[in-house]
């Protein structure tokens, strides 16, 4: 199970949401670049990336976005406003390992099925859900689509990463949703990668069973940019799991 160091970006910074909220918003770096460069050097196997600009229909960040993939030397996921083939060759050519989607699937399907052909490990599909139910364009639209049944369709698709956030979690550091996850193992298999909540060593610890049933990582973003632990400590923990 992979431990992956979230880095948010807004307005060239990086950024922590609370549940997502835009008003809700704090810096906790001024240099995204220098943050990523010290995951890296922390040991960190891979980061993920988030334009919450571009997701959230602004200009985005692709500079930053830039910058970030080629100063680091582990794999980058990245998402945020990936709507349309010329944003996901963007950040193909940039450097992105795996682009991050969401709002696609539902709107433009044709797309996704074309990149999960081209490159089915270059793509993952955000489940963001909010009261079990999916939730896309910056989290601000209800699909009325439950986290099962779109976990379900998603994997006789072909998609072979899931990334579920639950978004009331998210930014809180109240721990994981326990029941959104088990539902989405249950419903999609491997390949699931946790997010949201996560505001305490004790907290991925609970997670770490779950790797048997196929949750291949987490997502962590606040715990680490506040210094509350090390990427050294969840790495202790996923190992002595």
């Amino acid at each position: 199970m992979i431990v992956y160091p979230a880095i948010d970006l807004a307005g060239g910074k990086a950024v922590r949401l609370w549940q997502g909220q835009r008003d809700r918003l704090r810096v906790v770096a001024e240099d995204p670049v220098e943050l990523a460069q010290r995951f890296v050097a922390a040991g960190a196997q891979f980061l993920h990336l988030v334009d919450l600009d571009a997701a959230f229909g602004g200009t985005g960040n692709d500079e930053v976005v830039r910058r970030i993939l080629a100063a680091v030397t582990c794999p980058v996921q990245v998402g945020g406003g990936v709507r349309n083939q010329a944003r996901y060759a963007r950040l193909k050519e940039a450097g992105a390992a795996r682009v991050v989607v969401g709002t696609a699937v539902l709107r433009r399907p044709e797309l996704v099925e074309r990149w999960l052909a081209e490159d089915p490990e270059g793509v993952v599909v955000a489940a963001d859900n909010r009261g079990g139910r999916v939730v896309v364009a910056g989290w601000t639209e209800d699909t009325g689509e439950g986290l099962g049944a779109f976990a379900a369709r998603m994997a006789a698709l072909g998609v072979r990463h899931l990334l579920v956030t639950a978004v009331e979690q998210d930014g809180t550091g109240r721990g994981p949703d326990l029941e959104v996850l088990h539902a989405a193992l249950a419903a999609f298999g491997p390949g699931v990668i946790a997010s949201g909540g996560i505001g305490e060593v004790a907290h991925l610890a609970r997670l770490v069973p779950l790797a048997r049933r196929g949750l291949a990582g987490v997502v962590v973003g606040s715990l680490l940019v506040d210094g509350r632990a090390t990427l050294a400590d969840l790495q202790d923990v996923v190992r002595e799991g």
